[in-house]
């Protein structure tokens, strides 16, 4: 009995006591449990805290259009408590694919892109999608992909504005009554509807459009189209062109020519389509808000990154559209 006594109380000192080795082991283990805790519990903190990312990816920062939507962008993200990173395209359909790659790598919260190339976008919107981020499109096109939400100008009313200015503007004048339209890209089909929206309305009106040509959104294209047309059409009274940058550029194929009898209207509201009406060599642009457009988008993106719904002016569509106005000599900004 004496000998199972001590075998127990040996035991007992062994698993119990402070100075056991098995005592220690426990403690030891105990304590890195603890720090791991601690680790674990910092970096979910410190991810808690860290603000999210949000991407942009434009169509072309050199342009004061897209420079316009990128700053409203920046400056949206910095309202909502967001971090922001951006990659101008340049105009290039690769820059385009690599941009939205390495913003889908960076795990940024939500991805906004305005596209050089819609046509590229459904295998890189699946993919951001696969990895939770919303995509919003902001202006030029979709491209058939499963987008979360497009915003864009309202661009037939913005046409459907230019149809009737022109016609105010010609009212009374005798003679020829054609009109040409200078398209952008045919993968820009929103910005499509502007033209859309003139024709429909400028025919109505009574006059004839003699002319439709795509300057792929160039100042120089716009140039070279327009050359082309007044020599196919002399008798032309009135261009509509889709956006400014092709505006001015038949602004002075126009003025090269010696003629100042054509009226020139534009679409977008770029400072060099205002300092050309201001000189006199157009006489109206459609003004959109890019700087608008890009604060709306992020605001979209809020939502989506926190699981609200969103109103659309288009549900099946997803689109939201921002107004438009009409810019002239007698309202352009100073």
């Amino acid at each position: 009995m004496a000998q199972e006594q001590s075998a127990r109380e040996s035991t007992a000192a062994a698993i119990g006591q402070p100075g056991s080795t098995f005592s220690r082991k426990i403690i030891w283990i105990a304590a890195l449990a603890s720090l791991v805790l601690l680790a674990v519990a910092a970096v979910v903190v410190a991810s808690l805290l860290k603000p999210k990312l949000i991407g942009f990816t434009g169509y072309d920062l050199s342009l004061d259009f897209f420079h316009s939507m990128e700053v409203g962008v920046m400056e949206g993200a910095e309202s909502l408590g967001y971090q922001s990173i951006r990659y101008d395209q340049a105009g290039d359909e690769t820059r385009l694919v690599t941009s939205f790659k390495r913003l889908i790598e960076e795990d940024v919260a939500a991805i906004i892109v305005s596209p050089i190339s819609p046509e590229v976008l459904p295998p890189l919107v699946d993919s951001a999608h696969e990895k939770g981020i919303p995509v919003i499109i902001n202006d030029i096109g979709g491209g058939g992909s499963d987008y979360d939400a497009i915003v864009i100008s309202d661009n037939w009313q913005g046409g459907v504005l230019a149809a009737d200015f022109s016609a105010g503007y010609l009212k009374g004048r005798e003679g020829s009554r054609k009109v040409a339209i200078i398209t952008v890209e045919p993968s820009a089909v929103y910005a499509a509807r502007r033209g859309e929206g003139f024709k429909e309305t400028i025919k109505a009106r009574g006059y004839t459009v003699a002319a439709e040509i795509s300057a792929y959104s160039k100042q120089e294209d716009g140039y070279t189209a327009m050359k082309f047309i007044l020599e196919e059409h002399p008798d032309l009274v009135a261009v509509f062109a889709e956006n400014d940058p092709m505006a001015v550029g038949a602004a002075n194929a126009i003025a090269e020519a010696g003629r100042t009898d054509i009226l020139i209207v534009g679409f977008n509201g770029d400072k060099i389509a205002q300092d050309a009406i201001a000189a006199g060599l157009m006489q109206a642009t459609v003004a959109q808000n890019p700087e608008e457009m890009g604060r709306i988008t992020v605001q979209l993106a809020d939502r989506l990154i926190k699981g609200k719904n969103i109103i659309f002016d288009d549900p099946d569509k997803r689109e939201i559209y921002v107004p438009v106005e009409l810019v002239t000599s007698q309202n352009i900004q100073g």
